[in-house]
């Protein structure tokens, strides 16, 4: 069952600076509670952002797309502790009218049924905590 699941929010800091932090691709042990620790093999397009969850479990994301002119980043997660046979992230970064950044974070994942819905809740939760700390680090 293919199933969205898109977060979005406007951040207390710069476009400028959310776009680099997304862009760098690291970082996410930092805003990621469920995250105990994330490295980055490779650079740009083509690297690999390897993480291990603080409860246990492996996850690995192929970078697909940076592009600096949309600040988009796409990513393909190859693999995943999570009941899903395909799930890939789209990171976009917006303007407000104030300035201030928005932050876009989509989530398309295939997975059984049964599962869909228990995975979008945990795909919810952990993009929003996740956002929330970037911002933090950010201000």
């Amino acid at each position: 069952m293919r199933t969205k699941q898109a977060i979005t929010k406007k951040l207390d800091t710069s476009t400028e600076k959310a776009w680099n932090a997304i862009r760098n691709i690291d970082g996410l042990d930092r805003w990621f509670p469920i995250i105990g620790s994330c490295r980055v093999e490779g650079s740009g397009v083509g690297a690999h952002r390897k993480m291990e969850l603080e409860q246990g479990g492996d996850i690995v994301d192929l970078i697909e797309d940076i592009d600096g002119d949309q600040k988009r980043l796409v990513y393909l997660r190859t693999i995943s502790p999570f009941p899903v046979t395909h799930y890939r992230g789209t990171v976009e970064v917006f303007d407000s009218y104030d300035g201030q950044a928005i932050v876009s974070w989509t989530i398309d994942f295939d997975s059984e049924p049964e599962d869909s819905a228990g995975v979008a809740e945990l795909v919810r939760n952990a993009i929003s905590d996740g956002i929330d700390g970037m911002e933090r680090e950010l201000r």
